[in-house]
Order: C-alpha cells, then sequence, then structure tokens
C-alpha cells in the first residue's frame, strides 16, 4: 500500500520536526493508565451524540472502510518521539462522511475499551493525519500499543490518541478528558510544550 507522508506537520506550528524538550529514539515504549483490556471480534466500534442517527461497526466492518498508511512522527508527553512511524487505519475525515454531524458540534470524545476518554475540537479532527489506525509498520498494532484500534494525532502529545478506542461522542460542549482532569493540557501542543494545564 502506497505511504503519504506527514511527517513535514511541524511547519504549520513553525517548529523544528523534534518539538522542544523531546529526544528522539527507536524505541516505542508502553505507558497506559492500566491494563490492556480485553476485547473480541465482535466489538463494536460506536458514533453516537449530536448525530442525525448512531452509527456502529464491528471490527472487520471497520477495517472495511476505505482506509491509508501514513507516515507520521509519534510525540509522547513523557519527552519521547518516535519518527517515520507507519501507521495504516482509517482517516477521521473518512468516518466524517459517513455520520450526519449536527452543525452545532465543537467537540469529539475518544472513548477507550478501558473507560479512557480525551477530546479535541471537532475543527482539529478534521485534519487528514487524525488517524483510526490498526497496523504499525506493516504489522497488527499489539495490544500494548493500543490494538486492535487506536487514534492518532501527530499534531498533538500521544494522550490526545486514545488507544483501544471503542467510539466517539460528537458533543456540542467541549468536555475534558482522563489526564486533562488531572493537569495536564487540553491544548497538548508539542511545539508550545503544552505539557500541563
Amino acid at each position: 500500500m502506497e505511504c503519504t507522508d506527514k511527517t513535514d506537520i511541524h511547519k504549520a506550528f513553525d517548529g523544528e520536526r523534534l518539538p522542544p524538550g523531546q529526544r528522539e529514539t527507536t524505541a516505542f515504549p508502553v505507558l497506559s493508565k492500566g491494563d490492556v483490556p480485553s476485547w473480541t471480534p465482535t466489538t463494536e466500534f460506536r458514533a453516537w451524540g449530536a448525530l442525525d442517527r448512531e452509527r456502529s461497526w464491528t471490527l472487520s466492518e471497520f477495517r472495511a472502510l476505505p482506509h491509508e498508511t501514513q507516515r507520521q512522527d509519534f510525540h509522547c508527553v513523557t519527552g519521547w518521539s518516535r519518527l517515520d512511524c507507519r501507521f495504516t487505519g482509517v482517516p477521521f475525515t473518512e468516518l466524517a462522511e459517513r455520520l450526519s454531524i449536527h452543525d452545532d458540534v465543537v467537540s469529539v470524545t475518544f472513548h477507550a475499551l478501558d473507560g479512557y476518554t480525551t477530546s479535541l475540537p471537532l475543527a482539529e479532527c478534521m485534519r487528514e493525519d487524525v488517524l483510526f489506525a490498526w497496523a504499525l509498520d506493516g504489522e497488527p498494532l499489539s495490544g500494548p500499543h493500543g490494538g486492535p484500534l487506536r487514534v492518532l494525532t501527530p499534531h498533538k502529545y500521544a494522550y490526545k490518541g486514545a488507544k483501544w478506542v471503542s467510539g466517539i461522542a460528537f458533543r456540542t460542549e467541549h468536555e475534558r478528558g482522563y489526564w486533562e482532569r488531572r493537569g495536564y493540557s487540553d491544548s497538548a501542543n508539542p511545539w508550545a510544550e503544552d505539557r500541563y494545564a
């Protein structure tokens, strides 16, 4: 599959490719709030909230949606960055085209199988590089790294990309997520070092 290069995202933020305070690594450390949750092939991905109607897909149905491989950089709030990751999945914009989103939606909350949540303004979700991924570097995304499905937000610190994502809620008001309610920045801009509120 052709790979689209999204590693020049830093230019939109007037910064260097490696954000300030980050160190490059070829490893992919695992950081989570708890254990890897269980799931089965019948686990569904749901979209609900301020929509004309709710939608759901099994994992196999979700993976059958138009998808692509993107080369992205991955920035963790703890100070490491892994460059040139090849993630495969469904762009948020592709999913949004299949939903009748109400005009008053301002925010999207990502929900995970372990109860984790995080939110982004709808406008920031509509970037071409926000991806629901199930593969990394040509291999299925492992459980510790968020498989079977995780959100990628390469313009943010990685806690804005939920692991084990089970659904998205479209909201008319913004709601802070798990780490944001515990003192982490809601903007999470790596090039401004928005680590903490």
